[in-house]
């Protein structure tokens, strides 16, 4: 007979018990048999006490958990076990188990028993334990009754499964996903994430219709525009944006979206899809915004569409950092760039170049009032310049009462003012004339105290004239007029 069939035939004649007795010891998982009855006896006492809920009455005393485990008596262990928890022999392993088993062990045991209680054959935890050594061990165990022991439990197969590589693994991704999350909640901007994948498929179908000139579509189409925007699908957002556009949570704010993306922001949204025809999948731009409050919101958008997610647009992050004190900061140096502080007019820097605006493109023909602030000096010296400037205020607001746009008043000196209306011939600016002064007739009866009036004079500027000319001839007017106010005040010398 052949070796090979020689050798079979000696391994079928080998006694079962052997083979079972050899797997166990080189079965490659951590193995243990166990003798479960002094639990068992536990049980049946408790029972015979009347506890029916086994996790109510643990939570009343732990002691009871470890009062099982102390019950529970290790028969054998395999090799792998004893490698496993680095033990020299069974010995050494059993007379050190409150080493190996301790910690919060004794919460994920009460799991191992509670499904004994109910009557299972098997049962499945996770835990840890810890190697002789004093190494974390995060294992999966799974126990099972062998067959003919269900009434005793005194033999128990558990296998624990060393999973510290594959736990690490996940608690690496959790505590990732948990740093990303606060990052995302916790930034100082305000973070949205966004799908976008309905309004790349309306671009694609625009595409596909032969749609060339995107621009031109939708200067024709702006119910596109619209359609786009309603189609994006809002996932996330962050803590910040709550606090940014006043809204009292996600759900309130994600229900109002038509009230913070509106009005002027539609044209900012028609250059985004502009852009996004032209695949630039970076974007960044300043909007404008509301908040549930309806205050306008100035922000800094930046827009991407997040690596991977290119082909679809179903994930993009927006970035919207609020700007509002910075524009309104800006609107004021070009307030003051442009008008005078103390009476709320347009300053002499305005009144140059709307000079030089109106030589070079009308509308004539141009009227000039120029216009003086009669007793200035006066009041200054005699009540003082806090009264002053009350007075030049009160000149600010009955010039600002007169005009409209596009007629404009600027204060050009310290009593001195000029009025520019365009498209105005000398009957225009003779009736300006008397509105201002029915104006600051009624400015005096609500004021007690100095007497409001100017001293004005007027020219008109035809077309092919130089409106300089047409200044120099109404500030020749208004001191002729000021000469005379003077000359009815007893004698007084025309001093502003």
């Amino acid at each position: 007979m052949p070796d090979n069939l020689s050798k079979q035939g000696e391994l079928r004649d080998r006694p079962l018990a052997s083979d079972d007795t050899e797997m166990f010891e080189l079965a490659p998982v951590s193995l243990w048999l166990e003798d479960f009855s002094g639990v068992q006896a536990l049980f049946d006492g408790w029972k015979a006490e009347g506890v029916t809920d086994l996790r109510a009455f643990f939570a009343e005393d732990l002691a009871r958990v470890a009062q099982c485990s102390s019950c529970i008596r290790v028969i054998k262990v395999n090799r792998r076990t004893l490698a496993q928890f680095e033990a020299a022999d069974l010995d050494a392993l059993t007379d050190n188990l409150a080493s190996v088993f301790r910690d919060d062990m004794l919460k994920t045991h009460i799991e191992e028993l509670c499904q004994l209680w109910d009557g299972q054959t098997h049962f499945v935890s996770k835990t840890v334990n810890y190697t002789l050594g004093g190494r974390r061990l995060d294992v999966l165990v799974k126990g099972n009754v062998l067959p003919g022991h269900e009434a005793r439990l005194d033999r128990v197969l558990v296998a624990v499964e060393d999973i510290t590589e594959l736990e690490g693994a996940r608690r690496r991704i959790a505590d990732g996903e948990l740093y990303a999350r606060g990052l995302f909640e916790h930034s100082p901007v305000s973070l949205w994430v966004e799908d976008f994948s309905a309004v790349k498929r309306l671009l694609d179908g625009a595409r596909a219709a032969g749609i060339v000139d995107f621009r031109v579509f939708t200067d024709v189409h702006p119910e596109f525009v619209e359609r786009c925007m309603q189609e994006i699908h809002v996932i996330d957002v962050n803590q910040h944006t709550l606090e940014m556009f006043v809204a009292p949570d996600k759900k309130t704010l994600l229900a109002r979206l038509q009230d913070v993306f509106r009005d002027d922001m539609r044209p900012h949204f028609r250059d985004q899809l502009i852009d996004l025809w032209e695949n630039k999948l970076f974007q960044q731009r300043e909007v404008l915004n509301y908040s549930l409050e309806g205050n306008e919101l100035h922000v800094h958008l930046q827009f991407s569409v997040l690596p991977g997610h290119e082909q679809k647009w179903d994930l993009v992050l927006v970035a919207l950092t609020d700007i509002t004190a910075r524009k309104k900061a800006e609107a004021y140096l070009e307030f003051l760039g442009k008008h005078d502080v103390l009476t709320k007019l347009r300053n002499r820097s305005f009144y140059v170049d709307e000079l030089n605006r109106l030589e070079r493109k009308g509308p004539f023909p141009v009227t000039v009032i120029m216009a003086d602030l009669n007793g200035l000096k006066r009041v200054n010296d005699q009540l003082g310049h806090a009264a002053g400037d009350a007075l030049l205020r009160r000149a600010g607001e009955v010039l600002a009462k007169a005009l409209e746009t596009p007629f404009h008043a600027a204060r050009i000196g310290g009593d001195e003012f000029a009025i520019l209306l365009p498209a105005t011939d000398e009957r225009g600016g003779a009736a300006m004339i008397d509105t201002i002064r029915q104006l600051v007739d009624l400015n005096n009866q609500f004021y007690p105290g100095s007497t409001l009036s100017f001293s004005m004079g007027m020219a008109t500027c035809p077309q092919g004239d130089r409106i300089e000319a047409a200044v120099q001839r109404a500030d020749l007017l208004m001191y002729e007029e000021k000469r005379a106010h003077y000359a009815n005040q007893n004698g007084d010398t025309p001093a502003t």
